[in-house]
């Protein structure tokens, strides 16, 4: 779900995660690549330089390959890999799920239906159906939205992950603090549905997660950390805060508990 102004993520349109919708996980539907960049004619030099980077992507080929509607899927499973945050079984929460290709990883690694897994998902706007998988249309910052997704799943959460990201702006600094808006708002949806050692995921960019609000995630968990997976482009500023050990609402003491840690992956 995106959650700046106009509804987009990224300078791109709700929904987008990763990807463009209604294309494949290359950003396209039908011509390869190359034709496009071959072809193209009146597209801009940020345009051309998109389509050039998505070709020397690896991570772009191997989504299609797997089907995986974008490339993000992979920064979900590396995180997952190394933090074991997808237990099979698992009731999982997709904030800003659109295009779906963290839902179908969740999918994948909690079992579905079949092993007791669940997967809700819920985004700005309608995100294509796939089997398995429940997805809203609403918007995590309003009051109600905590208590449509209680309703959606069979039980306690134990995993909430958010890929939301603003739209940018141009301005480093407005950018972080509009990205950090969004996942206080994860933060609230999380506290409200996660059961005890549950897990958070959320994207944050770099300079990474704001003092307060590290603070209350060091208070609700026993361990915080800033992890950027491989998948996630070098050149991109975005990390990820990742909190596990849920251990309900943050209390009124200051300061972190201890065995917390804020160190990057």
């Amino acid at each position: 779900m995106s959650r700046g102004p106009g509804g987009v993520r990224g300078g791109r349109k709700a929904g987008t995660k990763g990807g463009r919708r209604g294309t494949t996980a290359s950003g396209f539907s039908g011509r390869s690549l190359k034709e496009k960049v071959r072809t193209a004619k009146g597209r801009s030099t940020s345009s051309t330089r998109w389509l050039k980077r998505q070709l020397s992507d690896p991570y772009v080929e191997e989504a299609q390959r797997r089907g995986y509607r974008a490339r993000s899927a992979f920064k979900l499973a590396q995180m997952d890999d190394k933090l074991r945050l997808i237990r099979r079984g698992a009731r999982v929460l997709d904030l800003g799920a659109a295009p779906g290709s963290w839902s179908q990883v969740a999918l994948a690694r909690a079992g579905g239906q079949v092993a007791g897994g669940q997967v809700v998902g819920i985004d700005l706007e309608p995100v294509e159906a796939l089997a398995g998988a429940d997805f809203l249309v609403g918007d995590v910052r309003e009051p109600e939205t905590a208590e449509r997704l209680r309703a959606a799943l069979a039980g306690p959460a134990d995993l909430v992950m958010s890929d939301m990201a603003a739209a940018a702006t141009g301005h480093a600094a407005t950018d972080h603090l509009r990205t950090m808006a969004l996942v206080e708002a994860a933060l609230d949806v999380a506290e409200a549905l996660l059961a005890p050692g549950g897990a958070f995921v959320a994207k944050v960019l770099q300079g990474g997660t704001e003092a307060g609000l590290l603070a209350r995630l060091k208070r609700g968990f026993a361990k915080v950390q800033h992890v950027k997976p491989p998948a996630s482009r070098k050149d991109s500023a975005e990390l990820y805060v990742v909190a596990t050990g849920f251990r309900g609402a943050p209390q009124t003491t200051d300061g972190p508990p201890d065995g917390s840690s804020d160190a990057a992956l």
